[in-house]
């Protein structure tokens, strides 16, 4: 099963590149497939890239539901 779930953008890199964080978890994906993010955006990242961008209150719906869904999920499998 593969999930795009939404993280927020915490430092840009260069080459196209995000830090993103989601629950403590810190990643490095590719930002190329999304225009004009910045630090504090909420990105749907999908096996490391991000393919779009959500607002922060559609985001934070988002990543509520998946805590009600189980909170024994390691956030590090999901990005």
């Amino acid at each position: 099963m593969c999930l795009a779930i939404p993280a927020r953008v915490t430092e840009l890199l260069d080459g196209d590149q995000a830090r993103i964080e989601l629950s403590g978890v810190h990643k490095v994906v590719s930002i190329a497939l999304v225009e004009e993010v910045a630090v504090g955006d909420y990105l749907i990242v999908h096996v490391g890239f991000a393919i779009g961008k959500l607002d922060p209150d559609e985001a934070a719906q988002t990543l509520a539901l998946f805590a009600q869904m189980g909170s024994s999920v390691d956030p590090a499998t999901l990005i």
